[in-house]
């Protein structure tokens, strides 16, 4: 049994910078690198894509990605997991190894699939409840374009097990695909009937995994402490964070030396709380986690050590998220000028519904921020009086149209150019007027893991 492996993050989302993965590769002595590019919305773009081309709906990102970085995970044997395969795990897979291929590269790949659970979302023997507001899936289901059980470790393990090189999964756990290569390397035990032991293992896994998953955001990136974020070192070379983990489950969250960012307890502890809903109880498709019990030791030299993490069984459900039609929308932004900036653009905004009335037009919701003012903090961030409004140089304002009716949202900016001539003095420029897309509303539910089947399949290594 290995008595420690290091795991390096990837991306933290689809769109993310790889180049601090060849770092932690080149210089961070990786055994594994886990690359999570699905944030919460990103299977809603993906279903925009396969709606497009049924051959894709896969996360592009990882075909250059892995052409960057498999010679030189190649010579070091350096194995890579991703969820990049998104709602066409297999399609991805087959794009890699085409393009890897081409350049005389055969890695081992595996294809982690069993995620898309659409069909029994839409077959109407089970309720779906929504988890949020418990509205019944039945309002929805005609309307469902894709539903993704968030898988575990398991079938992560059972790949790496297998010999693979590379693993791409669909829709899995965020943290899994942390978990999934530290169970395979150190021989923990990932079972409902698992020892407290082991479930304090999986449970530190897991909250390794919970460090890592974002990549920078985990060394320094994107760290919001007041007068204090300036004080991280050269982002514009940022080192994602890497995990040493031992065998009993104590880890050390480091970066690869010579890079910029900062690992120390307070950028550590920023992202321990991230997205965590309830600390003493941070679900997972194979460990309940309980964080109060961990503590972070600054060791310095951008070395936190992290103990005490507390596990339990998981419970008999996993999340789903799906996706759903819902109508269209349309986007224009547009401003005016100094002197009264604030009132034009009230009268433009005034002008913009009479239109929406008066032509009947249909929609649900006609949202409007002003860029600069509060489309950062909304409600928050009260607004000036109308006397300083009006003094400001510039105000801009954004106005988005959500219809039923894309004949609707196709139209929407043509209520806009006349205004240049004929409206409000002083218009600056307009943006987004011939732009129009369709919504996807997200249904996060639950689902019986038992009715889950995850599959694990290898392809033909092509010489």
């Amino acid at each position: 049994m290995t008595q420690s492996i290091r795991i390096g993050s990837g991306l933290g989302f689809y769109g993310d910078n790889w180049e601090p993965v060849v770092a932690s590769i080149e210089r961070g002595e990786v055994q594994f690198i886990a690359s999570d590019h699905l944030a919460e919305l990103t299977l809603a773009i993906l279903q925009k894509d396969r709606q497009r081309d049924p051959s894709l709906g896969y996360a592009r990102d990882v075909v250059p990605m892995l052409l960057r970085l498999w010679p030189l995970m190649q010579s070091r044997g350096v194995r890579f997991v991703c969820n990049a395969g998104g709602l066409n795990p297999m399609g991805a897979a087959h794009a890699v190894r085409t393009a890897l291929a081409t350049q005389g590269w055969h890695p081992r790949i595996a294809v982690v699939s069993g995620d898309d659970v659409l069909d029994k979302l839409q077959d109407g023997q089970t309720r779906f409840d929504h988890m949020m507001n418990g509205a019944d899936v039945n309002s929805v289901r005609e309307r469902l374009v894709f539903g993704n059980a968030y898988l575990g470790a398991q079938p992560i393990v059972d790949a790496l097990d297998q010999g693979a090189d590379i693993v791409i999964t669909g829709r899995v756990a965020d943290a899994a695909l942390f978990l999934g290569p530290l169970v395979h390397a150190l021989g923990w035990k990932l079972s409902d009937a698992a020892s407290a032991q082991d479930f304090n293992r999986l449970a530190q896994g897991l909250t390794v995994g919970h460090l890592l998953e974002c990549s920078g955001q985990g060394s320094g990136g994107n760290f919001g402490d007041q007068s204090h974020w300036q004080n991280i070192p050269d982002l514009s070379h940022i080192g994602y964070p890497i995990a040493e983990v031992f065998a009993d489950g104590t880890a050390i969250i480091t970066k690869a030396p010579g890079t910029g960012g900062l690992v120390n307890f307070d950028t550590v502890r920023q992202q321990l709380l991230y997205e965590v809903h309830n600390p003493h109880a941070y679900f997972s498709p194979d460990v309940v986690l309980d964080m109060g019990q961990i503590e972070l030791a600054d060791e310095g030299d951008n070395r936190v050590r992290l103990t005490g993490a507390q596990g339990s069984a998981p419970t008999p459900q996993l999340k789903v998220v799906a996706g759903f039609k819902e109508g269209f929308k349309a986007d224009v932004t547009w401003g005016f000028s100094w002197p009264d900036a604030w009132d034009k653009v009230q009268a433009a905004e005034a002008i913009v519904r009479t239109q929406l009335r008066e032509r009947k037009i249909p929609f649900d919701e006609l949202f409007v921020e002003y860029p600069g003012l509060n489309s950062a903090h909304g409600a928050l961030a009260p607004l000036p009086t109308t006397a300083e409004l009006n003094e400001r140089h510039e105000i801009w304002v954004r106005m988005v149209l959500r219809t039923p009716s894309k004949t609707a949202a196709d139209g929407f900016g043509r209520l806009f150019p006349w205004m240049a001539l004929s409206g409000p003095a002083y218009t600056c420029g307009f943006q987004g007027m011939n732009s129009s897309s369709e919504l996807l509303g997200i249904w996060p539910t639950l689902i019986d893991r038992h009715l889950v089947k995850a599959h694990v399949e290898m392809l033909e290594v092509q010489a």
